[in-house]
């Protein structure tokens, strides 16, 4: 099949939309089709088309869909659409809903936002991500706890930073935050939490690889988003074997589990704090992490992804 996979994010954007259309890409050619990335869409006469972003690709969606009323259509609905725009632009993003064949989630709870008329649509496909190639190597002196988000409001990105403001001294704690100011006044506030927080260090976009290193080096990863779509950091601290303190939100929810451990209450640092306090200080507690992430890293194995793609593709294709 000819596949159009349409993103909002541009080529060498380093945002999360383009990194998953990219590894879609893989996916969808190693499954034997030929793909298009495609921004801005010009009415290709796709077999199949794949939007990513319901509300972003909302224009995308509806002139596929006018076009070519007969092939399928797979709408894959991220955090934004889930947490923000079926409630602030309900209109654009229900129609793309409705518009679709199947929906795609990247977590197991996102379907309670939408209505239950759409929930026979719902495929769950969790965002898969590779080990890394050499072993963690923590350091002795510090327990580097890593961040790895742009600093937007929908992470609530600095969260961790102030769960480490005046910490006893005995503490080893040190949060390293990796990620893109998305504007003037965050880039401003985490550069002011430095100067008053021995504790953080933000290092701003920096590649990919770079990220997964200081993975090996961590002990901890914070995810503190207010809403998620299914982060793919969720997925790659996984299957690198670094335990997680994320916020209780839906998002985290249905890639962790609702039993996991390391949830904190949402925006609440005196909560986040003492999680990671009892992770650096109780061993049980954080081999407790530890071993739960563990025994979900079967969920998030490239093979298992390409698998869920192919059988949604068989699905479709004889609609074709």
């Amino acid at each position: 099949m000819h596949i159009g996979l349409i993103t909002p994010a541009p080529p060498r954007s380093r945002a999360g939309n383009r990194a998953t259309a990219t590894r879609w890409a893989r996916i969808f050619r190693a499954l034997g089709h030929r793909v298009a990335v495609v921004v801005n869409y010009d009415h290709e006469a796709f077999d199949l088309m794949v939007a990513l972003h319901a509300w972003r690709s909302a224009d995308a969606i509806a002139a596929f869909r006018e076009r070519y009323p007969q092939r399928p259509l797979v709408v894959a609905l991220t955090g934004t659409d889930l947490y923000r725009f079926l409630h602030s632009h309900p209109q654009a993003t229900l129609r793309s809903v409705t518009l679709a064949d199947r929906l795609v989630t990247l977590h197991e709870l996102a379907y309670r936002e939408l209505p239950k008329g759409q929930h026979e649509k719902v495929r769950v496909i969790l965002q898969s991500a590779q080990p890394c190639a050499r072993p963690a190597r923590p350091g002795v002196r510090r327990f580097e706890v890593c961040v790895a988000g742009h600093l937007r409001d929908e992470k609530d990105p600095l969260r961790a930073a102030y769960a480490v403001r005046e910490l006893p001294a005995r503490s080893r704690l040190l949060v390293r935050h990796y990620g893109r100011a998305m504007d003037e006044p965050w880039r401003k506030q985490a550069q002011d939490e430095m100067g008053r927080n021995a504790r953080y260090r933000w290092y701003g976009e920096v590649p990919h690889w770079q990220v997964r290193k200081a993975y090996l080096r961590s002990r901890l990863m914070v995810i503190s988003s207010r809403m998620e779509g299914g982060a793919n950091v969720v997925s790659e601290a996984v299957v690198t074997g670094l335990p997680v303190v994320a916020s209780a939100i839906p998002g985290n929810e249905g890639l962790l589990g609702s039993d996991y451990p390391g949830y904190y209450r949402l925006g609440d640092t005196e909560d986040l704090r003492t999680c990671l306090l009892r992770a650096e200080t109780q061993r049980p507690f954080y081999q407790a992490l530890k071993q739960a992430c563990e025994r979900r890293q079967e969920l998030f194995t490239p093979a298992r992804e390409l698998r869920a793609w192919a059988q949604l593709i068989a699905e479709l294709s004889g609609c074709a």
